[in-house]
């Protein structure tokens, strides 16, 4: 147990520049307390003591502003920074090493008593306010950027935003940090594109016409 709380501490200090001690993680991470309340509603839950586990969740909602459904399966040295708002459903699966920022929702798409919740591989950072449905797989290492809503899986190591969530990137270093303010915005990239075959036409049909008219002068002499 004492291992496991010294693997938290030292996760927090590794993703988060603005910890400084442990007394400040204890008493200042609504992320931090979120992880440990759900492991302690988790045991109850796997032990068939789920009411328990559930009034243990709300308790921990209430106290974090982090909603952990306690039959959501999550991994080693996971750490939520800031918290508040994060959803995680329970049929979701959350690998080792996973990054989530707040306001984060990982959510079901289905009303069967299934998998309905998505899976989240080791390695990944999920930007603030992303939305996440159904039982989708995000592959390892893979980046979703700040307010995407992703739907379809995502392949490893690849980078993926927007609305509907879209793949930009693949293959990057897993060295390579999520930077929001360098993500390009694909939609704007497709609206670049028109607008440059547009002017290319527009110039095209001008020099037509421009023909066109020379032409008509000489056929009239």
């Amino acid at each position: 147990m004492f291992e496991r709380f010294r693997e938290d501490f030292q996760t927090v200090f590794k993703k988060d520049p603005a910890a400084r001690n442990v007394l400040e993680l204890i008493l200042c991470y609504p992320g931090l307390r979120a992880i440990w309340i759900h492991r302690a509603s988790h045991w109850l839950w796997m032990h068939r003591l789920r009411l328990l586990g559930r009034i243990l969740s709300c308790f921990g909602r209430f106290l974090t502003g982090v909603e952990i459904h306690p039959g959501a399966d999550i991994g080693r040295r996971f750490f939520i920074d800031h918290g508040m708002g994060v959803v995680i459903g329970e049929t979701a699966e959350i690998g080792d090493d996973v990054l989530m920022y707040q306001g984060v929702v990982l959510g079901g798409t289905s009303l069967q008593k299934r998998k309905r919740h998505p899976t989240i591989g080791d390695g990944v950072v999920i930007g603030a306010g992303a939305i996440l449905l159904g039982p989708i797989e995000v592959g390892e290492e893979a980046r979703v950027g700040a307010g995407s809503v992703v739907v379809k899986s995502v392949p490893p190591h690849a980078t993926v935003v927007g609305v509907p969530g879209r793949v930009i990137q693949k293959g990057f270093s897993t060295q390579e940090l999520l930077e929001h303010a360098d993500l390009p915005d694909p939609l704007m990239e497709v609206i670049r594109r028109m607008t440059t075959q547009q002017d290319a036409l527009s110039e095209r049909l001008e020099r037509l016409e421009r023909l066109d008219g020379h032409l008509v002068s000489l056929g009239e002499t």
